[in-house]
């Protein structure tokens, strides 16, 4: 029996909210119609996509490289869905402007489904620093950028829309004493050796959240590279507190990353698209907007 969609769509679901109750809550299903998706999946595919744990549900190795295939599937349908829905003739050209991190963990995603509804429409983008893309924007040379909602520093000349929230997680290597803890606070983090991710606002935010406790974790090491971090928390270098945005179990070694929930006052990453106020958007402009507000609900 091949699978479906909907089965697709729970084990999704499944995957980024880390247990069944969390996939129930998100779908407004019952956890019995997720946890019979899953099992059908698995016994389609022949192999395991979870460990089942106390605390909720971990991608296996297969269940990982399955969630990118089932992701792409489910934005192949929502695009096919889009170009009966939209003109697909659509022709022009477009300028878009993304930072570093939304080059790397957003981008792809959202020229993609673009490019498959609107494949006439020629499309331009650079990565830059907010603050010149910001710059670039307002002078009239990017139609729409997209980048970190707290980089943003003329709310009054831009139009803004939130595309995605990612809270901040902790992450540990395998078997590590913090990966069954009941539950973390950052106070649990004082003995601890911390990885820090210097991209975009992402150490500003380290360091804020670091500045609350009364003993601060030691810095093992500071990086632009998200592959670096994972391969330092995977070998037990040290831990790292970063947005799930950026999270992937596997290191370019294939050692396991566990991530886990920390109680207190976090922040999250919010990741934002942006536009000139008061500046009439090109049709390919807008076709792009409503592609990337799209890409997120469904997605």
């Amino acid at each position: 029996m091949a699978f479906t969609i909907r089965q697709l769509q729970f084990f999704v679901a499944a995957a980024e909210q880390g247990s069944v109750s969390g996939a129930a809550r998100a779908l407004s299903i019952s956890q019995s119609s997720v946890t019979e998706a899953i099992q059908a999946l698995e016994d389609d595919l022949g192999v395991m996509l979870f460990e089942r744990r106390a605390r909720g549900l971990d991608l296996t190795h297969k269940g990982s490289l399955f969630l990118r295939n089932a992701t792409q599937i489910l934005r192949d349908v929502s695009n096919a869905r889009m170009a009966f829905r939209e003109d697909a003739a659509l022709t022009g050209r477009m300028s878009l402007g993304v930072t570093s991190l939304v080059a790397g963990y957003v981008l792809s995603d959202l020229l993609s489904r673009f490019r498959r509804a609107w494949p006439q429409v020629e499309v331009s983008a650079i990565e830059d620093s907010a603050d010149y893309l910001q710059h670039l924007l307002i002078g009239g040379e990017l139609d729409v950028v997209v980048l970190l909602a707290s980089s943003i520093r003329d709310r009054m000349a831009l139009h803004v829309e939130t595309l995605l929230v990612s809270p901040y997680r902790l992450w540990v290597p395998m078997g590590h004493p913090l990966a069954d803890a009941e539950s973390i606070s950052l106070d649990d983090l004082a003995g601890e050796h911390l990885i820090v991710l210097t991209v975009d606002e992402i150490e500003e935010s380290t360091r804020a959240m670091m500045a609350a406790l009364s003993v601060r974790p030691p810095i093992a090491f500071r990086t632009r590279s998200v592959e670096a971090v994972r391969s330092l928390v995977a070998t037990g270098a040290g831990v790292a507190l970063l947005p799930s945005l950026v999270y992937r179990p596997w290191s370019l070694e294939g050692d396991r990353i566990e991530i886990r929930d920390v109680s207190g006052d976090l922040p999250s990453v919010q990741v934002a698209l942006c536009w000139r106020r008061g500046a009439p958007l090109s049709d390919a402009a807008r076709s792009f907007l409503r592609s990337a507000q799209g890409a997120v609900t469904e997605g």
